[in-house]
């Protein structure tokens, strides 16, 4: 038989369990909202405390943020502005006061944080984030944003699970891309007819970044209240769309090998000379080692991704490539193609 000892602490124990807790376990992370539903809070300006955004689609979570700041302006007008910050320039302490201090001018703002990442290089900082966010203050909404990575970055786990909601961009299929860009068409007062939204999303063939760089441009040509029609689209794309140089270019430069693969394709196909395509690889290598750069930014995100031994090791494929090609010794198709996989490769661990 059980002393009354025993009992006691077994009912505290089993009261204990049945109350709910006051804060979310450690490390397990809200579940992701959908897309659709997170427009629905936005469009009603509910919007969440705090909103932790991840995934790989660098276009698609520019799009988001594009359209957060549009609800945002209208649902809060004495401060429709966002305030942007970067990880790597602002401590969590800084972030914190920013998100939870009130201001009788601003009592509610929007604040983005860009690259959080950079703050679960100390475990300290981003624990000290965490800890912060479990306690929100008065009725501003923040944002932080992860960048893209090839795996899950475990450190920023205690940040995930204390923010209030979670969305991931994962690559848009097509029908989803559609239904992206009608809201940005209402968002713009433009009126599309029928088609011409399919008609875009299939000249770009999925691909978000050239989706929506097209959009843009249809927009602006249509201009507030006008109308999009599927005869403009057809006559204002090009036969290849997102050939253009400095998108081939941007792929290789973050290290995408598939997309730079596509791109190359596109390239040649629209009739855009060897040499010139591998002048401006050799270019962006260049610039990247501290040369002349034709894009500087390029060839910064360039050198901010590969260190200065892979660096060189890719300049000296693209040495090759040149002579092979001028040589004659290859196909220059194959040879461009190689050496696009080459300046693509990620860094191994003996040339950092």
């Amino acid at each position: 038989m059980k002393s009354s000892a025993g009992r006691s602490r077994a009912g505290s124990g089993a009261a204990a369990a049945a109350r709910p807790s006051a804060a979310p376990a450690r490390n397990r992370a809200v579940p992701a909202l959908p897309t659709a539903e997170l427009f629905e809070r936005f469009d009603r300006g509910a919007f969440p405390s705090t909103l932790y955004v991840e995934g790989p689609s660098e276009p698609l979570k520019a799009a988001l943020l594009a359209e957060l700041r549009h609800a945002w302006a209208a649902a809060t007008p004495q401060s429709p502005a966002a305030r942007v910050l970067r990880a790597a320039e602002s401590s969590a302490e800084e972030i914190l006061a920013i998100f939870q201090g009130a201001s009788l001018f601003s009592p509610r703002d929007l604040v983005i944080v860009l690259e959080v990442e950079d703050l679960a290089r100390s475990e300290k900082r981003a624990t000290a984030l965490a800890q912060g966010l479990s306690r929100p203050a008065g009725e501003s909404t923040l944002v932080l944003v992860e960048s893209a990575s090839d795996a899950a970055r475990k450190s920023l786990d205690e940040v995930r699970s204390a923010c209030a909601a979670r969305w991931i961009a994962w690559p848009a299929p097509r029908a989803e891309l559609r239904a992206w860009g009608a809201r940005r068409l209402a968002r713009e007062r433009v009126e599309a007819e029928r088609g011409a939204l399919e008609a875009v999303v299939e000249a770009c063939e999925g691909d978000a970044l050239a989706f929506f760089n097209e959009l843009g441009k249809l927009i602006a040509l249509a201009a507030p209240g006008g109308r999009l029609g599927a005869d403009d689209v057809a006559a204002v794309l090009r036969p290849a769309l997102g050939a253009e140089l400095p998108e081939y270019l941007a792929a290789v430069a973050l290290g995408q090998p598939a997309i730079a693969s596509q791109r190359l394709g596109r390239l040649l196909a629209a009739g855009v000379g060897e040499g010139a395509v591998l002048f401006s690889l050799s270019n962006l290598v260049g610039g990247a080692l501290g040369g002349w750069a034709r894009s500087p930014d390029l060839s910064a995100a360039l050198r901010r991704r590969l260190p200065p031994r892979a660096l060189s090791r890719a300049l000296d494929a693209m040495y090759r490539a040149e002579a092979a090609w001028k040589g004659g010794r290859a196909d220059v198709v194959a040879v461009l193609e190689q050496a696009t996989r080459s300046v693509c490769a990620p860094d191994l661990p003996g040339d950092r």
